[in-house]
């Protein structure tokens, strides 16, 4: 039998439901099967369906729907689902549904045609995403929609930067005062040669502009201080650590409690980094971890002690997998969790972190802190 004769024979065996009786009661179906492949689900999909090729449907639909489930099937023209749904009766489902059209008629009809918020580019663009089970449009909407402070445009700021501008963060912006430097370019992927002597800050931004000229990057070429740390952050929702100093560290804590904006952690030495979250009201802030900063003599720059190249890749790359789970309310954040993570051999530990309740910054019945600059010892700075 031909194709075509039997999606005709299917149809004639099934219900169709219209686009128009499906706009007028779509609460009605418990489920909605999209039986398309997945770049075609990718490329549009009707709210709240869930993806069921039509060769896989008969072995899985007991997943996601009973046999006595009001259920509705929809391809991009109605031929797929129509022999779906014949295939589906005939197990004994009988609340079974076609949708008449398929999405191409559903994209287009009045009711449905700007319920979309993503453009055909943008689809096309982060079709990766869509097709994640628990993330779809929902959360590449989310991402589009959020905004986010990379403090440090080093080189942990480097592939953050890249991660985040490239998975469609609508707002990055990029604190740096320095300058991009040779010796940068070892570790710090978002600089080229051509960028010597110039801001990092502006470098980097004409970097991720060309991943995502979508992106709106917002240009801080300063030094975090205590004098326009509230100002820059309160701007964003979320904090992205990557500096390499502690006195911006604490820095940074603070004005994270002052406005309730998480903070992503990390920090590299050498063979070694780690990172973590720092959420206010729900878990230890930096403090809690680090009450004091190590002495000079133990914590050496990078200029001073070393770094492997790609150890800034690693762990910029968990705090950018760290901002886009916080972002879009998936999986499990390290909030209360520290992680390492050793190059030499490859170990990786998550350490349980808990609030101190004496903590200077956030402790119980303590007020909160107010902004300062810090010296190397992350005393307040004498004016």
């Amino acid at each position: 039998m031909e194709y075509a004769e039997a999606v005709a024979k299917a149809k004639a065996q099934i219900t169709e439901v219209t686009v128009e009786d499906f706009a007028a009661d779509p609460d009605h179906y418990d489920v909605i099967v999209d039986v398309r492949e997945p770049h075609e689900h990718a490329a549009g999909a009707i709210p709240g369906a869930v993806l069921v090729p039509l060769g896989q449907l008969t072995s899985t639909i007991a997943d996601h729907a009973a046999a006595a489930s009001s259920v509705l099937l929809y391809c991009g023209v109605g031929a797929r689902s129509a022999m779906g749904a014949q295939a589906l009766q005939q197990m004994g489902y009988s609340d079974v549904a076609s949708l008449a059209g398929g999405y191409n008629l559903w994209h287009h009809h009045e009711e449905y045609g700007s319920n979309s918020g993503l453009s055909a580019s943008q689809r096309n663009r982060y079709a990766r995403h869509l097709i994640l089970e628990g993330f779809g449009e929902a959360g590449q909407l989310r991402l589009i929609e959020s905004s986010v402070l990379i403090v440090g445009a080093g080189g942990l700021g480097s592939p953050v930067a890249l991660y985040l501008a490239a998975a469609g963060v609508g707002k990055i912006g990029l604190v740096d005062a320095d300058v991009v430097e040779l010796s940068n370019l070892q570790r710090q992927i978002v600089h080229n040669v051509d960028r010597i002597g110039q801001p990092k800050a502006m470098s980097a931004a004409a970097t991720i502009d060309r991943i995502n000229p979508e992106c709106d990057i917002r240009v801080h070429e300063t030094r975090l201080v205590a004098a326009n740390a509230l100002q820059i952050v309160e701007a964003y929702d979320l904090i992205i650590d990557a500096t390499d100093n502690f006195p911006t560290r604490y820095l940074l804590n603070d004005a994270s409690i002052l406005t309730g904006k998480p903070v992503v952690h990390g920090s590299i030495f050498r063979f070694e980094g780690q990172a973590s979250v720092f959420e206010p009201g729900n878990g230890p802030c930096y403090r809690c971890l680090f009450p004091e900063p190590p002495p000079p003599e133990l914590a050496p720059n990078c200029a001073e002690a070393g770094v492997l190249g790609v150890l800034p890749g690693i762990i910029g790359s968990i705090q950018a997998t760290e901002a886009i789970k916080l972002l879009v309310g998936y999986g499990d954040p390290l909030v209360g969790r520290l992680l390492t993570y050793d190059a030499l051999d490859h170990s990786m530990m998550t350490l349980r972190t808990s609030r101190d309740p004496g903590c200077l910054a956030c402790g119980e019945g303590r007020p909160a802190p107010t902004l300062v600059d810090y010296d190397q010892s992350c005393r307040p700075r004498r004016v």
